[in-house]
């Protein structure tokens, strides 16, 4: 007897002109069991997405179009695996509304699709309740338009959260006179300090120091390729995950 194969997942990828995009373009074409069926760029219109049938969308698009977007896909009944920023409080309370209204539907919002970042996000946010003091620095290409990246912001709340839970206290810092941002931002209590500079891709460190000794988790992405496997392993489960999750930390067993 013939075994009878899976139909292939359809996705749509939104931002396909870009440079994440192309790479998600690729990765959606070479992966077996998943079926290309929408590129679409900006100015393209989101009922190609439909007429192509798809059921999974992959928005890697600009902060100012990725609301409406994702928007779309839900009430459409798509999937959506969401690598854009600028989803604010309220932009993800709103969503949680709508999802709500459509409670089949998922939507994985990631601000780091490597998982090696996801990784040592998850690590240095489990480790920083032993240690006295941390600090973040996020290091960028110049062409990166936030600061601090959404991955850093992801980490701090992160590790706000261990260290609230475990009652640890701030970082000591006994700054009382300073240039301007000459001690990065402040993300719920925690110091990060973002770097561009061309050469870089995508890079982080989280600093850890106590008594004596620190320790220092860093992940390094030399190329967008390194974001493809997140991407796909998103797609590949959102289905599975209805409702909103916020990192892609919540589709993995870290078994922490």
């Amino acid at each position: 007897m013939t075994e009878q194969l899976s139909v292939p997942r359809r996705v749509g990828v939104l931002g396909a002109n870009g440079r994440m995009g192309a790479e998600a373009v690729k990765a959606v074409e070479a992966a077996p069991d998943l079926e290309l069926v929408a590129a679409l760029g900006r100015g393209d219109s989101l009922d190609q997405l439909s007429a192509a049938g798809a059921e999974f969308v992959v928005d890697l698009t600009v902060p100012e179009s990725t609301e409406a977007n994702v928007r779309y896909a839900v009430e459409h009944g798509m999937h959506a695996v969401v690598g854009t920023t600028g989803w604010n409080a309220g932009r993800l309370a709103a969503l949680e509304a709508l999802l709500a209204e459509h409670p089949e539907t998922g939507v994985l919002i990631a601000p780091n699709f490597a998982l090696g970042s996801v990784l040592a996000s998850a690590f240095a946010a489990k480790a920083s309740k032993y240690f006295d003091s941390v600090e973040i620095i996020e290091l960028h290409h110049p062409d990166k338009v936030d600061a601090p990246s959404g991955t850093a912001v992801r980490t701090a709340q992160l590790i706000a959260a261990e260290r609230q839970a475990a009652n640890v206290p701030a970082s000591p810092d006994a700054t009382t006179s300073e240039l301007a941002g000459a001690r990065g931002c402040e993300v719920d209590g925690v110091r990060v300090h973002s770097v561009r500079l061309r050469g870089l891709v995508a890079h982080q460190e989280v600093l850890l120091g106590g008594p004596g000794e620190q320790l220092t988790f860093r992940h390094d992405s030399f190329d967008r390729a390194s974001f493809m496997p997140g991407v796909l392993l998103g797609v590949r489960n959102v289905a599975s995950h209805p409702g909103l999750t916020v990192g892609l930390d919540g589709y993995l067993d870290l078994g922490l």
